[in-house]
């Protein structure tokens, strides 16, 4: 749990932490796309991203919730994702669990952005409170769409060959 550190203080490290987790993967998932590694960026969104999960089961909780569920599945992408890059060295199939697995993960943080965003923003929240709302779900289904699209162009165009 969090300790010595107000609720407050920890809530507001964890979105940074996370808004650059998002930052950074986006920035190396344009990466892929342009076939460049950024190592760098993708350090930092691997770290960032695992510690927007770890730094998520640390808040107060009473049940498992949708929230720990997706820390979780992040988690397990994000193993897969540093050994295909670090251990697999993007060779053979761990290219493609790379690409999966990164893109998994940063998609995971994603959707947790936006039912944040649907949940703390006064006008989307007054669209969409118990965010089951038709403007919701099209907006989940728009990220996911794009996240699938960006998914299989990566895999198109990011080749060890090219990096």
């Amino acid at each position: 749990m969090i300790a010595g550190m107000g609720l407050a203080l920890f809530t507001e490290a964890h979105v940074a932490i996370s808004l650059i987790g998002i930052g950074s993967g986006f920035a190396m998932a344009l990466g892929m796309l342009r076939g460049r590694r950024y190592p760098v960026t993708t350090a930092l969104f691997l770290i960032t991203t695992a510690l927007t999960s770890i730094t998520g089961f640390l808040f107060p909780f009473r049940r498992v919730t949708p929230g720990i569920v997706i820390g979780i599945l992040s988690i397990v992408a994000l193993i897969f994702a540093v050994g295909a890059r670090y251990v697999g060295r993007l060779e053979g199939g761990w290219r493609a669990t790379w690409v999966v697995t990164a893109m998994l993960a940063l998609y995971l943080n994603f959707f947790v952005f936006l039912v944040q965003l649907f949940e703390k923003t006064p006008s989307l929240a007054a669209m969409a409170a118990r965010q089951k709302e038709t403007v919701f779900a099209g907006a989940q289904l728009a990220a996911l769409a794009a996240f699938l699209l960006w998914t299989v162009l990566a895999m198109r165009r990011f080749k060890v060959e090219s990096v």
